[in-house]
């Protein structure tokens, strides 16, 4: 029997997650601490967002003694890789705790859509200065009537458009492509503004659409195309960086009033450690990534004079679209926020 290349990966990340669930079930026996949560995250292990959830654990472990662990689920397992139900079961206190984009939060929480207002923020700093400043905490605040507290946000670096065979270096070449994109009214009103076919789909369908050709492309952070080999089915890194996103480290309220309240600063103060660990180390790899994915044999294309002007103003002209959805005061304070 021939087996493809996609049932092969699909064999050895199932069984790679299995093997790290495993030893984590087994590490959960032998754990003496007062406090032991269970942390779900979308993403492999020694993805961006693996190691962030493993360096936060070390960091609450650490910072309370070993009074207070956490034990982190990779590849969405306990969730069954279905991002919209984490966040429900994370509510209702079936999970502990998760580590998941802004843009899924947005279904639940809209004021979340105004980070990913697309080419909101100029550069990084800016968007750190945002998720760490007023309109961070706010955001924050506004997960208590989702049963859900949040510790902060690290930045993901800025979306790319990946595609198969269409180059994008001016604001026509989105015309017709059909683009894998989250189900996000935000992403879709984006794509259709430019010309291009968005197709909200799940994450763990995308690979196979992109191998049998269902789809022209997809956007995301640069780590997504590389960490799951979009590379083998894509010729293309288009550097849009059209808009921002960033993972939420959060808890369900069962399990933060579980933790001893003697211990709640210290893992707060373990997770602002990690934030700001994470960031400057995603930032930094952004580069080396790209670089990898050219030597993988992806073209990397920049758009060309006078383009990115013209991209970021049909972008914006969504921005009234969401104004209602968002809250007039909140879009409004963001933008101010940016244009200090």
């Amino acid at each position: 029997m021939t087996i493809s290349n996609t049932t092969r990966r699909m064999l050895m990340q199932g069984a790679a997650a299995l093997a790290i669930a495993c030893s984590m079930f087994g590490a959960a026996g032998t754990a003496d601490a007062a406090t032991a949560l269970r942390m779900a995250v979308p993403d492999p292990a020694e993805s961006s967002v693996g190691r962030a959830a493993t360096r936060l654990a070390e960091l609450v472990a650490e910072k309370t003694g070993g009074e207070v662990t956490i034990q982190v689920f990779p590849d969405g397992i306990l969730f069954g890789k279905d991002q919209n139900a984490a966040i429900n079961q994370l509510g209702a206190g079936a999970l502990d705790g998760l580590i998941l984009a802004t843009s899924v939060y947005a279904s639940f929480e809209p004021k979340m859509n105004a980070i990913s207002l697309p080419y909101l923020f100029a550069d990084y700093d800016q968007l750190q200065a945002y998720l760490g400043g007023e309109p961070g905490a706010e955001l924050l605040a506004s997960l208590d009537r989702l049963d859900i507290h949040g510790l902060g946000f690290f930045l993901r670096t800025f979306r790319n458009v990946t595609t198969r065979e269409t180059p994008i270096t001016t604001a026509e070449d989105f015309g017709g492509l059909t683009l894998r994109t989250p189900n996000n009214a935000l992403f879709v009103s984006l794509f259709k503004a430019l010309g291009a076919n968005p197709t909200p789909m799940a994450f763990s369908e995308v690979y196979s659409a992109l191998q049998l050709k269902a789809i022209d492309g997809q956007e995301n952070p640069v780590e997504v195309p590389w960490n799951n080999r979009f590379f083998e089915v894509q010729g293309h890194l288009n550097m849009t960086q059209h808009l921002a996103d960033s993972f939420l480290v959060a808890l369900s309220k069962s399990a933060w009033e579980k933790i001893p309240a003697e211990y709640h600063e210290a893992v707060q103060q373990a997770a602002a450690e990690m934030i700001a660990e994470h960031d400057a180390e995603e930032i930094t790899q952004e580069a080396e990534i790209i670089g990898k994915l050219e030597e993988a044999g992806m073209q990397v294309n920049r758009f060309a004079d006078g383009e990115l002007e013209k991209v970021q103003e049909i972008a914006r002209g969504i921005y009234p679209q969401f104004e209602e959805q968002i809250g007039s005061d909140f879009m409004q304070m963001s933008i101010a926020f940016v244009s200090r």
